[in-house]
């Protein structure tokens, strides 16, 4: 049980929130996409939001920094969520600007939104989940492209649920976060995902 639930916390790491909310977007969304515009969005998403940050963790744990892509404790986080901001910033003003595709543009508003908020967080010394913060922010995300689209990914969200109790399952079982921080992590990748479809919806 223990491997079946870490493994889950790898699969299910908050690093993979950004790029699957816009694999996401464009499964979803019944526009007309080239690929050439799927492209312009995927491949620099991924390298800046996957590829930098596992090379920025790397770096960190050379320099005694990071211990583990878990981020244990409250020193080990600011760094690697500096640096995730920075990037999140860079894609809402470097990559999206040129497809300006409004509903990504928003998504990863959010995700700034909730990174900001778990860096205040830090300061008053409370580490929530980043895990739940991620699958909040994703699970919101996709309910808001099924009302936008008028698409039913009912399935598809069910799916996702479950897999998000299965997330927290994991983040507890392994004694990673008490269940308020887990609740809390949860809330603050999916409230701001609400607050932002106002704009876009």
């Amino acid at each position: 049980m223990k491997v079946f639930l870490k493994a889950i916390s790898y699969i299910f790491h908050p690093l993979f929130i950004p790029i699957a909310g816009t694999l996401a977007y464009f499964l979803i969304t019944p526009k007309y996409s080239p690929i050439a515009i799927q492209s312009a969005n995927v491949l620099p998403i991924f390298i800046l939001t996957v590829i930098i940050p596992i090379i920025v963790y790397f770096i960190l744990r050379n320099l005694g920094l990071a211990q583990s892509v878990f981020m244990y404790t409250l020193k080990e986080r600011r760094y690697p969520l500096y640096v995730h901001i920075i990037l999140l910033l860079f894609v809402v003003y470097r990559v999206l600007p040129n497809t300006n595709i409004a509903e990504l543009h928003f998504y990863f508003v959010g995700l700034i939104i909730s990174a900001l908020t778990t860096v205040l967080l830090l300061f008053l010394r409370l580490k929530v989940s980043m895990h739940l913060m991620g699958m909040g922010s994703l699970v919101m995300f996709l309910i808001a492209l099924s009302i936008h689209f008028e698409v039913n990914i009912t399935l598809g969200l069910s799916i996702f649920t479950l897999l998000t109790g299965l997330v927290a399952t994991s983040r507890l079982y392994l004694k990673s976060h008490s269940a308020i921080e887990v609740i809390l992590g949860f809330f603050i990748g999916f409230l701001p995902q609400l607050f932002t479809i106002r704009f876009w919806l």
